[in-house]
């Protein structure tokens, strides 16, 4: 199910009356919750249900062993097991086919034939982002950050809707606590969150989805049809596309647990204007970010271990965040891209200095061009679109709508803090009738520009 269609607009009103209702009553709300979670789930596939239900009870009965178990060792060993149990079931679903098919050609070309059988297994909706806050729950288990849950919260927390199927990616310690008290629907913040779907509809249909019809798809499509100018405002435009779409899910998500009563985490802070890579980390899906750096790179060492130590560390959590994203070489060439940056900026940190027009600069150019083979269906696609960057032809792709829309994002990204917070706590403050025709307006607005009334999936639905 998807957010901006029709089946979730019946979806949610109902849901959130009922959810507001019971709300007060803990012991009525929590099972009511669990069970429109999974409705919405099983709207995908019915069968990732059980899935989804099996990665919860196994790490409950992990949680629960850790904190009968005295013995150190054996509780490292059952949080290993049941990491093991998580990431085992993430490489079946997402990753077998992939490494099947490239160890296959491997021994082909050895003369040694295919030892593996290919097999096609559907990727369950969302299975990298509650495999991860899966890992999460059981990790701060085991590191006494939060107290084994109910097994009603655990089941709610891995399939609260909100941030089922796309993240943000919700640490296990944020999101349980709020379960420990009931919510009063007088508390909600009504404001943030409308204002919240109203920005994430705005971004993911009139900007993500019109630069993708009308820029991005058809050059990556068939990018030796386009000349230089085209294929670099496609490549910039997917930029601009790829951070509205995730953005912009990640904005009616947190706007929608908030008029449910709970907080999600801030996933983007203007990404594209970072004056190092190290701060376009710390703005670009920040709860992924902030989860390679706890739970991979400070575990490998991180900078404790001496420079080159350091630079190793940063390659892998890289190279394993752009694998985190599919099985395809596209995304662990984007991971590397990234983190041969990251190294390069760490060893010249404190010996060459830039001006922050330079350095923003710099940074946005590596960010923008990374994204050709992340969004390139093969390799050999990518190697086309980076030659015809260079191939003379004419521009016909930038029309003035497609041009304005990519402008005033990144118009938006480098303005100053101050005036945008006030302009949106403005709009927060309005009284709910007014906040309520407001988005009723917004939703007629973007479906006007929708092409047949189909909206496409986030592009971080296949993650």
């Amino acid at each position: 199910m998807v957010f901006p269609t029709v089946e979730f607009a019946v979806f949610f009103p109902i849901v959130l009356a009922l959810s507001w209702a019971l709300m007060p009553y803990p012991k009525w709300w929590k099972p009511f919750i669990l069970a429109v979670s999974y409705v919405f789930y099983a709207a995908a596939d019915p069968k990732f249900c059980l899935l989804l239900g099996g990665v919860t009870l196994a790490n409950q009965a992990g949680a629960v062993l850790v904190e009968r178990t005295a013995s150190e060792r054996r509780r490292n060993a059952i949080v290993a097991i049941v990491v093991a149990i998580d990431l085992g079931v993430l490489a079946v679903f997402k990753y077998y086919g992939f490494f099947a098919t490239e160890w296959s050609s491997f021994l082909r070309g050895l003369g040694l034939g295919s030892p593996l059988p290919l097999l096609q297994i559907a990727l369950p909706v969302g299975l990298s982002f509650f495999t991860f806050q899966a890992i999460s729950y059981i990790v701060d288990v085991r590191r006494g950050l939060c107290e084994r849950a109910k097994t009603i919260d655990l089941g709610i927390y891995l399939s609260f809707f909100p941030h089922l199927v796309a993240g943000p990616i919700v640490r296990a310690r944020e999101f349980l606590p709020q379960l420990d008290r009931p919510r009063n629907p007088r508390d909600v913040a009504v404001g943030a969150g409308i204002v919240l779907i109203g920005m994430g509809l705005i971004k993911k249909v009139l900007v993500a989805d019109y630069l993708a019809r009308h820029a991005v798809d058809p050059v990556f499509a068939v990018p030796e049809t386009y000349g230089a100018p085209d294929v670099w405002f496609a490549v910039f435009a997917y930029a601009i596309q790829i951070y509205c779409d995730f953005s912009g899910y990640t904005d009616i998500a947190i706007g929608l647990a908030l008029l449910m009563g709970f907080v999600f985490p801030q996933n983007f802070n203007r990404p594209y204007r970072a004056l190092s890579f190290r701060d376009f980390w710390q703005r670009w899906h920040i709860t992924l970010s902030r989860y390679l750096r706890d739970f991979l790179y400070i575990p490998l060492g991180g900078n404790r271990h001496g420079r080159w130590r350091t630079a190793t560390n940063l390659m892998v959590t890289m190279l394993l965040g752009g694998l985190w994203h599919g099985a395809a070489w596209g995304f662990i060439l984007w991971g590397a891209i990234h983190g041969a940056a990251l190294v390069i900026e760490h060893q010249f940190r404190g010996k060459v200095s830039l001006t922050p027009v330079i350095s923003r600069a710099v940074v946005l150019i590596v960010v923008v061009l990374a994204w050709i083979p992340f969004r390139a269906t093969d390799l050999s696609t990518a190697w086309v679109i980076v030659q015809r960057l260079f191939a003379p032809g004419p521009a016909t792709l930038l029309t003035p709508a497609a041009v304005f829309l990519v402008a005033v994002v990144f118009v938006l990204q480098w303005l100053p803090d101050k005036p945008l917070h006030r302009i949106r706590r403005r709009f927060e403050a309005l009284d709910p009738a007014s906040l309520g025709l407001g988005l009723a307006a917004t939703i007629l607005v973007v479906a006007a520009t929708v092409p047949g009334g189909a909206v496409p999936p986030f592009i971080y639905f296949q993650f």
